[in-house]
């Protein structure tokens, strides 16, 4: 449950173990100059062999290395040197960086660890203690580099600079302190994306949107941690003016708003929680915003309004954060299609004539590119089953909806669905070859019209509606949830290869100068080597655990190394089991071998019987949906690994202690704080037995159906009705 309750990371401070051919943990002495990154090397990026200090390797954010000792002839080769365990079970979805010897890595709950790039010995670990603001799980995408600092946004909202050198915080400051009058709201900002830092400014937004929050990103002196601007996305209460750089902007934005509903106290959205580039040709910072809030356009916004700027991508100035231009990829957003995806920067020769541009694979399952300069949209097309639109008309560059697909007074079949065509995962292009390889989902979600709440009550944030028959569903009833890796052609605006699909979801990807590309996967727990032109696959690694973070390469001494930080469950993970979370790092000739698994027992499902009235279950499904479903699963199931089962709770069998967990927060060091402001006596009566009766509906399926439980007995009863239509899953992996 994490609907305005606090979690409580208390990371532990134990060793970890730390592997080249055999357990060392060993300090190392760090470089005088640690993480000596400064304007010049950014500008530079992977060009410099000794550093990979950017998220995307350079400015450009293309994840692409000229580098080529490792390559389509010896990546055979390629073995093992090193690895160094994490000590979660969490999802790991933060890229490495490497600065002159020493790998920088930032791990589930904000741990972050510095190694010996050669040797993977120990040079630190920084483990805050903190109290996460509610998120969608517990994971951090990235970190920073510059001037000798670690930059890293925290899931409570703060930013942290790291001393490079010895790993203890240099400076941590609130990103909404209680200046900017957020009251309530304030308490439900997280951070997850990676900084990104240039020109001596560190640029950050917070995430939160699920929660009811406004979106914003903001610079920070790189140095001191001070202010500099603040750019909000979506209008607020116009009572309270922001006083901000955004002001001019928002005053263009408020007309697409409804003039009779006070939309800012749920925030609204457009929350920025990736996608951030800084281009040093146009001097602009370029960010995309999320979803509304709440999701379905009908509940925020009944007058049909655009809702600038949510689903958008917006330029600024990176100085001064002045507005310059903006592209709404989804207008009047109603499938949390977040424009957040990586962004990436090139040249483009297009009709005879150099472009430089922006290319981003969105959520929405279109691939755009857009001038840079201008925002001026020069095409775009689908990469993956889109129901929602058939195109975009290119003299307004608005999407041309299809009929229905708003589902306001039917279902219908939402390609790509809630956890979209691509998410967070990072894109790689290669100047080389001219394409754009794209870790790519399809997926549907069946959305149905919601019911308007009584006046005065607040609307869920998160809702999709309710139950539907799949065998009326518009436009088809099709169901996948594919993942896979393609390579684009964003000049002749066609795939030109791609990877047998697999379950999603994918890791980000890595493009070099070798011929090579390499992406992993989570359920398949591999590292994968394809032929950059061709797609062939040459290389694959058994990671053992998900893989979702994308790998990073570097040179050290005449050696090439590839990096990889994995670790995490796959779609529908135990909570409690192990992830094996681990950096791995890999040259030609690498010996080094991981341990088997250690063997696993998974809790048994044995919930005491069903014997509650349909009244007080039908209550206790109403309470769950708004309050727990978001992290503990639709349908009273999990969904991600971050959270536990709850059909499989031994406090299924006593009020008593459900209620000390749920009321009392005493599970609070888990990450499980009280509901007691949310929930009543009543309503923790009626969630405990619905959370019972689904139990016992899973248990007692027949073998072999969907969802039911291991060597569960025959039913005598029929199959349970179709479940909620919620997408299972929503946001794993792309947790925000």
């Amino acid at each position: 449950m994490l609907n305005r309750t606090r979690l409580l990371a208390l990371s532990l401070l134990l060793p970890i173990a730390f592997t080249a051919c055999k357990p060392s943990t060993d300090k190392v002495a760090v470089p005088p100059q640690a993480a000596a990154v400064n304007q010049a090397r950014l500008l530079k990026g992977t060009d410099d062999p000794a550093t990979w200090a950017h998220y995307g390797g350079s400015y450009n954010e293309q994840r692409f290395s000229p580098l080529k000792k490792i390559n389509d002839t010896n990546i055979k080769d390629l073995g093992l040197v090193w690895y160094a365990d994490y000590d979660t079970n969490q999802n790991q979805h933060g890229s490495p960086l490497y600065v002159d010897g020493v790998i920088y890595v930032s791990t589930a709950r904000n741990v972050v660890h510095a190694f010996d790039a050669k040797t993977g010995k120990r040079v630190w670990t920084y483990t805050p203690i903190l109290i996460p603001n509610p998120s969608l799980g517990l994971v951090n995408r990235g970190i920073a580099a510059y001037n000798g600092k670690i930059y890293m946004g925290m899931l409570d909202a703060k930013l942290v600079a790291i001393d490079a050198k010895t790993g203890k915080p240099a400076w941590t400051i609130d990103t909404v302190p209680a200046s900017l009058g957020l009251g309530a709201m304030a308490k439900n900002y997280s951070i997850t994306m990676a900084p990104r830092v240039a020109k001596g400014k560190v640029f950050v937004g917070g995430s939160g949107g699920e929660f009811g929050v406004r979106g914003w990103i903001a610079a920070f002196d790189a140095e001191t941690g001070k202010e500099v601007w603040r750019f909000w996305t979506v209008p607020g209460d116009p009572a309270k003016p922001d006083n901000a750089v955004s002001d001019k902007a928002l005053a263009k934005a408020v007309d697409t708003w409804p003039k009779d509903i006070e939309y800012w106290k749920q925030g609204g959205g457009g929350t920025i929680w990736d996608a951030a580039v800084y281009d040093p040709e146009t001097d602009l910072l370029y960010f995309g915003t999320g979803n509304g809030t709440p999701w379905n356009r009908e509940m925020r916004d009944p007058s049909d309004g655009d809702n600038l700027y949510v689903a958008s991508l917006i330029a600024v100035k990176a100085d001064t954060g002045e507005y310059v231009w903006h592209y709404q990829e989804t207008p009047g957003d109603s499938w949390d299609y977040d424009a957040i995806s990586p962004l990436v920067t090139t040249d483009l020769n297009i009709n005879g004539q150099k472009k430089h541009v922006i290319i981003q694979p969105s959520k929405n399952g279109l691939l755009y590119v857009i001038e840079a300069a201008t925002g001026k949209l020069i095409s775009a097309d689908a990469f993956t089953g889109v129901t929602w639109t058939t195109g975009v008309d290119m003299k307004t560059g608005r999407p041309i909806e299809a009929p229905g697909a708003r589902y306001e007074t039917e279902a219908f079949n939402i390609g790509p669905g809630a956890p979209g065509g691509h998410t967070f995962h990072p894109n790689a292009y290669s100047p080389v070859t001219g394409l754009i390889y794209i870790p790519t989902w399809e997926n549907y979600s069946a959305m149905a019209p919601q019911a308007k709440p009584a006046p005065g009550t607040a609307p869920p944030l998160v809702a999709f509606g309710g139950r539907v028959d799949r065998a009326t569903l518009k436009p088809h009833n099709k169901q996948a949830d594919n993942g896979w890796l393609q390579a684009w052609d964003p000049v002749a605006r066609k795939v030109v290869w791609e990877t047998p699909k697999g379950p999603r979801a994918t890791s980000g990807v890595l493009a070099t100068g070798g011929n090579l590309v390499f992406m992993g996967n989570s359920g398949g727990k591999q590292i994968r080597a394809y032929d950059a032109k061709t797609g062939a696959q040459l290389w694959n690694f058994e990671a053992q655990t998900a893989v979702f973070a994308a790998p990073i390469t570097y040179e050290l001494d005449g050696v090439q190394y590839i990096a990889a930080s994995v670790g995490g469950s796959a779609q529908g993970g135990d909570y409690f089991a192990p992830t094996y979370a681990r950096m791995l790092v890999f040259s030609v000739g690498g010996k080094a071998v991981l341990p088997a698994n250690k063997p696993y027992t998974p809790l048994a499902l044995n919930p005491p019987p069903s014997t509650a009235p349909a009244d007080v279950i039908a209550h206790g499904t109403e309470v769950y949906t708004k309050n727990c479903a978001v992290c503990h699963g639709a349908g009273g199931t999990q969904q991600r690994s971050s959270f536990p089962n709850l059909t499989l709770t031994p406090l299924l069998y006593s009020q008593p202690g459900f209620d000390q967990v749920v009321l009392g927060g005493s599970r609070l060091e888990k990450g499980m704080g009280s509901f007691a402001n949310e929930l009543s006596p009543t309503d923790a009566v009626a969630v405990r037995e619905y959370i019972i009766s689904r139990a016992n509906e899973i248990k007692n399926r027949p073998p072999g159906t969907p969802g039911a439980a291991p060597g569960a007995p025959p039913a005598a009863q029929p199959a349970p009705p179709t479940p909620p239509v919620r997408t299972p899953d929503v946001h794993d992996p792309a947790t925000r």
